[in-house]
């Protein structure tokens, strides 16, 4: 047996008492309230944990910039200057450095963006909930 009943179109508490309009369209917007609070509480953590999957990605990119462009251009000189020195031919010897960095680099850029596509902005799990509750409040109109 429900704890309430309706009474010539009224609502009742458990206590048997009618319930005004008011007081329904109240306890009706205060429920909308809490589910709109609770809503963007789940957004939010959603959002916040796609953010720190980006973050990292960039991060990642981040490191792999500086040390491609600091640890490798002592090395990538050394290598050249020890090709130029085999080779008998400077340009040549840096030539080939050359052409192994940039294709380093590129890898490292395909790893990155690879990563980085893995991110998902959107609150997947928030935009079900709300059509869930969308169809939810649609059922239970009269």
């Amino acid at each position: 047996m429900s704890s309430s009943s309706s009474s010539f179109g009224f609502e009742q508490d458990a206590s048997g008492n009618d319930r005004s309009l008011g007081e329904l369209f109240s306890d009706m917007t205060n429920q909308l309230s809490t589910l709109f609070r609770q809503e963007v509480q789940l957004a939010t953590a959603e959002i916040r944990q796609e953010a720190s999957k980006a973050g990292q990605a960039a991060g990642m990119l981040a490191a792999a910039g500086v040390f491609a462009l600091g640890g490798l251009a002592l090395l990538a000189f050394s290598l050249a200057y020890l090709l130029a020195e085999l080779l008998d031919s400077f340009s040549l010897g840096f030539l080939i450095v050359g052409i192994v960095l940039a294709a380093v680099g590129g890898l490292l850029f395909v790893s990155g963006r690879k990563r980085l596509q893995t991110v998902n902005p959107k609150p997947e799990q928030t935009m079900e909930t709300l059509k869930e509750d969308a169809q939810t409040i649609k059922e239970r109109r009269p």
